[in-house]
């Protein structure tokens, strides 16, 4: 574990500081604040169309940035024969691999962090306008329903912002197994595809009687190795949906979703990008146990 952790630190490090990642950080931060000031004329439906948007705009600039890092997190130390001099060691693969893997996810997490209070800021600031509500009043009622429609708002952000680092998190555990094998040349364009892919698999199902066998073979395949990215889309809930937040007056709204249940997805969701990226970790594992430490290989 000591190992372990020795190489998350080191991934980590190396990951928030080369150069894509601050750059994409403040291109990312500067967009979402941009986006903060401007109206969407949606009569009433900025704030929810803003935090949509906002969520799309972390999700790619944090999966390009982690993308980046997990393409080169070992196959370039396998040409540069660093990695020969670090097993030397008394090291195990499994350790390198999961330790570079911890430290990349959790440079995304720091982004997604950073990314997020931009969000829940901006959010916190447009609230009164997007409702035409006064931000200084004097009417204790009208200052009582900014504040309910502040923190019902924020409630949705955190659990989305969540399932936006899990679903980086599942992706990054598919570039560290590739690039056990595959350059960056090979590896980022074979990760987007999986991602298209993933995002496409929600249309496979259900299945009906009538499906033929090879679509039913093919969708199981599909489902078998492909993520079902699904999992980590519950916007319909958090964001376009009003929240059942204890204290608001959304309380008492039977039809709002209750709080309760959309961490209980989470937790569901965690346990598939756990098992997921288990999975993932596990082919690279694989593969890397095949593969010569000295270069010049993939």
């Amino acid at each position: 574990m000591y190992r372990t952790s020795v190489i998350l630190r080191h991934t980590f490090v190396e990951s928030i500081v080369q150069p894509i990642y601050p750059l994409l950080l403040a291109v990312g931060s500067a967009v979402l604040l941009i986006l903060g000031f401007l109206p969407f004329f949606t009569l009433g439906e900025d704030t929810v169309m803003y935090k949509s948007v906002a969520l799309d705009v972390v999700l790619l600039f944090v999966l390009v940035t982690t993308l980046f890092a997990a393409s080169k997190s070992i196959f370039e130390e396998i040409e540069d024969r660093t990695m020969l001099t670090l097993m030397s060691k008394p090291v195990h693969k499994w350790e390198v691999i999961v330790g570079k893997y911890l430290g990349i996810i959790l440079a995304a997490l720091l982004a997604v962090a950073i990314f997020g209070l931009i969000i829940i800021l901006c959010t916190w600031w447009r609230i009164p306008t997007d409702y035409q509500l006064r931000m200084f009043s004097l009417d204790d009622r009208e200052l009582k329903q900014v504040s309910d429609y502040r923190w019902m708002h924020i409630a949705g952000l955190l659990p989305s912002l969540l399932l936006v680092w899990l679903q980086v998190s599942v992706l990054a555990a598919i570039g560290v197994a590739l690039s056990t094998r595959f350059s960056l040349v090979v590896n980022l364009p074979a990760v987007i595809l999986i991602y298209i892919a993933g995002n496409l698999t929600r249309f496979l199902f259900p299945l009906t009687p009538e499906t033929s066998g090879v679509h039913k073979a093919f969708a199981q395949v599909a489902a078998l190795f492909l993520p079902f990215l699904q999992v980590f889309d519950l916007r319909q809930q958090t964001i376009y949906h009003d929240i059942a937040v204890s204290g608001t007056h959304f309380a008492n709204n039977a039809n709002a979703v209750s709080l309760g249940s959309i961490w209980l997805y989470v937790a569901i969701a965690v346990g598939y990008a756990v098992a997921y990226a288990a999975f993932a970790l596990g082919c690279g594992m694989w593969m890397f146990q095949r593969r010569e430490l000295g270069g010049n290989e993939g």
